[in-house]
C-alpha cells in the first residue's frame, strides 16, 4: 500500500491528469484498459492514457498498470499496514466516483438507462457481486464469494496467492470495494489529496490506535443496510442488461430472476464481509507447520471456552504486534510444552481482527479434557485487572459467535464458559470473566464442570 500511495502522490504533484475529470483514479482506469462495462457506462469512457508518465519511474508505471489490469486477480492487490489485502481496481473506482460526485464536480450521470441507484456502489461492489451470483446460478456453481489468500512475506510482500478457485468477489476485492465506497463517499463531500486520504485511512494512529481501515466492515454496515445493497445489485444488473457489451449475457434474465439474485447476493455478502469478523489465516501471521497429524472436530460443537493469553500480557494493537504474539505463543506451545501446534482455536487481537490458530476443523489444546467438545478462543493480554477493549469484546460477543452459529460451526444452543470453570486456573482473568458472565450462552458451574 505504501508503494501505491507514493505513486498517487507523485502523480498528484504534476499536471499529468489534466483532462481527466476523475483525476489519478481515472488515469489509472485508462492505463488498465478502461474499466468494466458498467464503470464505463457510469463514469464515462476514460481518455487515452498518455504515452509517458514522467513523474513515475518505469517500475512504478509498470506496477500501477499491472495493479489495474482486469485479469490481474492475484497481481491487482496490495497489502495494507493493518494486514488486510486490498484489490486496487474497486478502490480506485470508488475514488473516481467520489471525485465526480463532489459538489465542485460536474454532475455524474450514467450514459445509459436505466441509471444505477447510486453510482458509488455500482462501480465498486454491485456489478461484480451481481455478475458473480448470476453466473454461478447459470452454471450451477457455488463459487460466488472468496477465496482469501496469502503473501509470500508480509514484511516484504512480493507475491500474493489465492487459497482456492477465484470468484469475481474475492476477499481482497471485497476489501477494496468496501474501502472504495467509504473513501469515495468522503471525497463526494469535499475533495482532498488522494495520497493523504489513503495514508491516513490505512495507517495506525500516533499512539497506536487502530487504523481506520480495520473498521471497514462496521462502517460499511452502518452506511449500507442489506436492503440498500440488494437495491444496488438489482439496479446494476438491470443496467448491464441493456449495455451492448453485456446484453447477450443477460438477455434471458427477467426481473424476477434479477430480484432473486440480488437478494441472495446481498444477504451472503453482508453475512461474509459486514456482519462477520475478518480472520487472519495462519499464513498471514507466519505460522509454523502443524507437527504430526491433526484430529478432526465434528461441528457443530456445543461449547466455547474463553481464555486470555496472560503472556503476552499486553494487548496487541497492530497487525505486526499481533502476528509476533501468535508466533511467540506457537513457539512456546510447540517447543516448551511439546504440543503439535498453538493450542487455541482462535486468538483475538485488539487490532480489530481474529487470528486463526487451529481453526474450525482441528482439535485444539486449550481446555484439558474438553478440547473435542468446543472451540478455545483466547484474548491476547492479561485481563485480571481490566477487561479487553470494548471493540475486542464486541468482536467475539456480537460478531464471531453469532456468525459461527449461522455457519453451522456452533450449535444454536451452545454453552459458553470461562477456562477457570473447567480446571484449576485463574484464566481468563477476573475482569474478563466478569464480562463473559453477561454474554449469551454463558453457563455457571454445575456438576459437569469444575470451579477453579
Amino acid at each position: 500500500m505504501d508503494m501505491l500511495v507514493q505513486i498517487m502522490e507523485a502523480l498528484e504533484a504534476t499536471n499529468i491528469t489534466e483532462g481527466f475529470a476523475g483525476g489519478v483514479p481515472e488515469l489509472g482506469r485508462a492505463l488498465g484498459g478502461g474499466g468494466t462495462p458498467l464503470q464505463r457506462a457510469v463514469l464515462g469512457a476514460a481518455p487515452a492514457a498518455p504515452p509517458t508518465l514522467p513523474a513515475l519511474s518505469p517500475e512504478q508505471r509498470a506496477l500501477f498498470t499491472e495493479l489495474l489490469h482486469p485479469e490481474a486477480l492475484e497481481r491487482g492487490v496490495v497489502l495494507a499496514p493493518d494486514g488486510s489485502t486490498v484489490a486496487v481496481a474497486p478502490l480506485l473506482a470508488g475514488l473516481e466516483a467520489g471525485l465526480k460526485c463532489a459538489p465542485t464536480a460536474p454532475v455524474l450521470t450514467a450514459t445509459s438507462t436505466p441509471a444505477p441507484a447510486d453510482p458509488l456502489y455500482a462501480v465498486t461492489v454491485a456489478e461484480a457481486l451481481g455478475m458473480s451470483y448470476l453466473l454461478a446460478r447459470a452454471n450451477g456453481s457455488q463459487a460466488t464469494l472468496g477465496p482469501g489468500g496469502c503473501w509470500d512475506d508480509v514484511e516484504n510482500p512480493q507475491v500474493f496467492t489465492l487459497e482456492g478457485p477465484p470468484s469475481p468477489v474475492s476477499d481482497a476485492f471485497a476489501n477494496g470495494a468496501l474501502d472504495g465506497v467509504l473513501l469515495g463517499a468522503r471525497l463526494a463531500e469535499a475533495p482532498v489529496p488522494l495520497a493523504a486520504l489513503l495514508r491516513g485511512y490505512y495507517s495506525y494512529g500516533a499512539a497506536g490506535e487502530r487504523a481506520p481501515s480495520s473498521f471497514r466492515r462496521g462502517r460499511f454496515g452502518t452506511r449500507t443496510g442489506q436492503g440498500k445493497l440488494e437495491e444496488e445489485v438489482a439496479a446494476a444488473l438491470r443496467l448491464l442488461r441493456v449495455l451492448p457489451a453485456t446484453r447477450s449475457l443477460l438477455e434471458d434474465v427477467g426481473d424476477e430472476e434479477v430480484a432473486a439474485v440480488a437478494r441472495r447476493a446481498a444477504q451472503d455478502f453482508t453475512d461474509a464481509y459486514v456482519e462477520c469478523p475478518a480472520v487472519m489465516p495462519r499464513c498471514m501471521w507466519g505460522a509454523r507447520p502443524y507437527r504430526g497429524s491433526p484430529s478432526a472436530l465434528s461441528p457443530p460443537l456445543p461449547f466455547v471456552y474463553i481464555h486470555h493469553t496472560y503472556e503476552p500480557g499486553a494487548p496487541c494493537r497492530t497487525f505486526a504486534s499481533c502476528a509476533r504474539a501468535m508466533r511467540s505463543m506457537q513457539r512456546f506451545h510447540q517447543d516448551a510444552r511439546g504440543w503439535d501446534d498453538i493450542g487455541y482455536s482462535f486468538v483475538v487481537g485488539s487490532d480489530g481482527y481474529l487470528y486463526e490458530g487451529r481453526g474450525w476443523h482441528w482439535v485444539g489444546a486449550h481446555t484439558r479434557g474438553y478440547n473435542r467438545q468446543g472451540y478455545g478462543v483466547s484474548y491476547v493480554g492479561d485481563y485480571t485487572a481490566r477487561p479487553p477493549d470494548a471493540d475486542a469484546l464486541a468482536l467475539v460477543r456480537d460478531a464471531f459467535l453469532p456468525c459461527a452459529v449461522r455457519a453451522g460451526r456452533l450449535r444454536r444452543n451452545y454453552t459458553l464458559r470461562g477456562h477457570r470453570q473447567m480446571g484449576r486456573t485463574e484464566c481468563p482473568g477476573d475482569s474478563l470473566f466478569r464480562e463473559i458472565e453477561t454474554w449469551h450462552g454463558f453457563q455457571a458451574c454445575t456438576h459437569a464442570c469444575t470451579c477453579g
